[in-house]
């Protein structure tokens, strides 16, 4: 009897993970420096020390890992690494400090609207989502803000105070329509 010897189909080449942040490309072999299941935010956070993004929730219910994704606001720690391939991903690392948007937030402390932030974990998740909302729509009103800022939780519950952040971020401090 002979020995069969077995074909083996020949090994894919795994190309490298290419994602650009905050303008810089970076580069991930997977299996190497990342594996298949890694989350954005797990590669963003401990991987590129970008900790400003949190994870709170790590199930995509609080939005404290907002980061911004080719324009739009998404959830780092539901999305994959490799599916980031090929973006460009900015964090509250690449706002600069005067983004009208970081501005407002930390000058938000008015009466009958309170502070924009308290214990600040949630923050940096509103202020990009804040950041892709303003990018999309300059001027919303205060349903549209209150629509595209819903996918965010603050726990000290800061809601009118980041709202109206956002308002003053578009430079919108009409009252119209609007409910404290």
């Amino acid at each position: 009897m002979t020995k069969k010897s077995k074909k083996q189909a020949p090994e894919k080449k795994k190309d490298p993970v290419k994602i650009k942040v905050n303008g810089q490309w970076h580069e991930f072999n997977i299996g190497v420096d990342i594996e298949p299941a890694t989350t954005l935010s797990y590669l963003l956070r401990e991987k590129l020390k970008y900790t400003g993004l949190k994870v709170a929730c790590d199930e995509g219910a609080c939005g404290a890992c907002t980061v911004i994704m080719d324009g739009k606001a998404v959830l780092s720690c539901m999305k994959l690494a490799v599916e980031a391939d090929g973006h460009e991903i900015l964090t509250i690392e690449g706002l600069p400090a005067d983004d009208p948007v970081i501005q407002a937030f930390a000058n938000q402390c008015e009466p009958g609207y309170g502070t924009a932030l308290q214990c600040g974990y949630c923050t940096p998740g509103f202020v990009m989502t804040a950041k892709a909302l303003l990018d999309a729509n300059p001027n919303p009103t205060p349903g549209e803000i209150k629509e595209g800022l819903s996918g965010n939780i603050c726990r000290c519950g800061c809601y009118s105070g980041i709202a109206r952040a956002v308002q003053h971020a578009c430079g919108n401090h009409g009252t119209k329509g609007e409910k404290k």
